[in-house]
């Protein structure tokens, strides 16, 4: 029998599929399983037109057999089956597809659609097998034919001997190599596991036999191996339910299988759409953070799958990086995938499943915020992080998205607020929305910046976060209310005869002021009068964009660029200390000297900033106690 060869153009791309398409040699099952329910499928559409032809749903099924000894694997499926002239068109010419013609030659029918577009799909068995063989009877034929072929040098058609209607395909699995185990593709357990995986939801049953293990009968302490035929897919998916058929247990059981989290989803949202795409949803939102959240090893992403089948594990075009805690799955039939099914091209179907997904998850968390008050602060307290990220990065383009979701602790409420909260209790005078920065809750209310702000009865933001100052900064303003940090040098409270009088005490005491600046150098900005301060002596305000808490993290990070704030040194004229530096600035240099360094350190501790020298400052305070 004369032995055909590929095409030139089909031999290069064979060579491809073979070594490069594929990342994953296991796919090659999926795309066997995939091509075997097309074949189904075409069945039932040509039920539909042909009243010879029962559609017994029952009567249509997938089975995969192994033969370990022989390293065999066949795959049966009982469709429409090919001719020899399609055996020839479909097999004999790769990209090539039977499914892909026969779909663009019929409409979407009672909800029954053909993968179609995977039909080359079909060469991916050549990744694990040294020799394939397709034997297929069509419906209505009396001749059954055989292909064969080992990938390389062409392929034979011949007659065969087939009883039923159908396809099956035989591999003769690889030896095992250094780098690869082939053993796995004729081994039941790892076989039935890959199943899973990829076709757990193509809508006919796939069966294996399956060998289990049983007390023998009569005996309590004696057992026997069994073998029986069962049915290894779900078939059909929690997402092509009816939402009034599924309760919290059902999508609580299915984020537990789909290995989503160890713990339980704080809320759900589950989406079906049918319009210029069509795809359905079932989105989680995890109740814990996982712990490689914040690692270079955690993959944001849904599950992605075409019309049953896992396409990808994590789709990370799907969701934006301030949502990338969402766990969950789309399918789709709309999406343009390329031959191997394992790279998507980034067309606009894509584009618009990501958006909406986006939209619906925000709309869900605001209604979480609204309803459900005491889950939306345990969401906040383990993502808060990331919606601030978001806020803050892609230069604040998500900003107003984002930031009716955002929650701070109030001074005023002991608890946390939103902004919207926030402005809606401001008195009408007040013109900013202040905020205070530190390591904790704790540290914050016992800072000196806060008094002339509490003073007033103005509620004050408390931020203990790295991310919260940077995030507010991309904001600049809510409801048109401007942030402003307790440490401005500028907080916008003073009435006009306070101001009148600090201008009047900074004319007074000029030259004590640059006298304790020269001492300072180049440590701080400035030395002024407090307006701010009620009873402490000293504080460190700060004057433009990078305050002290910003300092502190930009310090830390690897690339530290010295990047630093400008300091103030505010000195509180009311307190007994200042009358000690007046005398010692008239009487005494040296105490002079020595005061002025003991309080901007003290202002320093204060901040939670390290002193320059800690030895030169305990001698200071020995000096002092002398």
């Amino acid at each position: 029998m004369a032995k055909k060869q590929f095409k030139a153009e089909s031999k290069r791309l064979l060579e491809m599929m073979i070594n490069s398409i594929y990342t994953q040699k296991e796919i090659f099952l999926r795309e066997l399983i995939s091509n075997a329910s097309d074949a189904i499928d075409k069945m039932y559409y040509k039920a539909l037109t042909d009243e010879s032809i029962v559609f017994d749903k029952d009567q249509y099924y997938i089975k995969v057999e192994t033969d370990k000894q022989n390293r065999k694997l066949t795959i049966t499926d009982t469709g429409i089956g090919m001719t020899k002239e399609e055996l020839e068109i479909n097999l004999g010419t790769i990209a090539k597809s039977g499914s892909l013609a026969f779909k663009s030659e019929n409409e979407l029918k009672d909800g029954h659609d053909i993968i179609g577009q995977f039909g080359v799909g079909f060469y991916s068995a050549f990744m694990v097998a040294d020799e394939v063989t397709v034997t297929s009877k069509a419906l209505g034929s009396h001749d059954a034919y055989k292909w064969q072929s080992d990938g390389t040098d062409g392929y034979t058609i011949e007659e065969a001997e087939k009883d039923t209607f159908g396809t099956t395909i035989e591999l003769t699995i690889k030896e095992n190599t250094e780098d690869e185990n082939y053993d796995e593709y004729v081994d039941s357990h790892r076989l039935r596991a890959i199943i899973k995986k990829y076709s757990d939801f193509i809508r006919y049953p796939i069966k294996m036999n399956v060998t289990e293990r049983k007390l023998k009968e009569g005996s309590d302490n004696e057992w026997e191996d069994y073998t029986e035929v069962q049915t290894i897919n779900s078939m059909v998916p929690i997402w092509r339910k009816n939402k009034s058929e599924l309760t919290t247990e059902d999508y609580e059981n299915f984020y537990k299988e789909k290995h989503y989290g160890f713990d339980k989803p704080l809320k759900h949202i589950h989406i079906s759409v049918d319009g210029a795409v069509r795809y359905n949803a079932i989105l989680y939102i995890p109740e814990n953070i996982p712990f490689d959240y914040y690692t270079k090893e955690y993959e944001k992403g849904l599950e992605l799958y075409s019309n049953g089948v896992l396409i990808m594990n994590k789709c990370s075009d799907l969701l934006p990086d301030h949502f990338s805690f969402v766990k969950g799955m789309v399918d789709s039939e709309d999406l343009s995938l390329n031959i191997s099914r394992e790279i998507l091209q980034h067309d606009r179907q894509l584009k618009l499943i990501a958006k909406n997904i986006n939209n619906k998850i925000k709309s869900q968390l605001q209604s979480l915020l609204k309803d459900e008050r005491e889950k939306y602060e345990q969401f906040f307290k383990a993502f808060g992080r990331q919606i601030k990220y978001g806020v803050y990065t892609d230069f604040g383009s998500n900003k107003e998205a984002l930031q009716d979701l955002l929650m701070f602790y109030s001074s005023t409420e002991k608890k946390m607020v939103t902004l919207a909260e926030y402005t809606a209790r401001m008195p009408e005078e007040q013109k900013y929305i202040y905020y205070a920065s530190g390591e904790s809750h704790e540290r914050i209310e016992k800072s000196p910046q806060l008094e002339l702000v509490t003073d007033k009865g103005y509620e004050v933001l408390y931020f203990t976060e790295d991310i919260d100052e940077f995030a507010i900064k991309m904001l600049i303003n809510y409801k048109e209310k401007e942030f402003k940090s307790v440490s401005s040098g500028d907080l916008g409270i003073e009435p006009d005869d306070q101001i009148e009088k600090t201008e009047s005490e900074e004319q007074e005491h000029h030259d004590l002021f640059e006298a304790m600046k020269k001492i300072l150098a180049d440590k701080v900005k400035d030395v002024r009068v407090s307006k701010r301060l009620r009873t402490h002596p000293v504080c460190l305000a700060t004057d433009g964009e990078v305050t002290i808490e910003m300092e502190k993290i930009l310090q830390a990070m690897p690339d530290n660029q010295n990047i630093k704030a400008d300091k103030i040194l505010e000195i509180n004229l009311n307190h007994e200390v200042f009358q000690s530096i007046k005398k010692a600035f008239q009487n005494d240099q040296e105490k002079l000297n020595l005061y002025t360094k003991l309080l901007y350190n003290q202002a320093l501790l204060i901040e939670g900033l390290p002193i320059a020298d800690p030895v030169e400052f305990t001698n200071d305070m020995c000096k002092i106690m002398n």
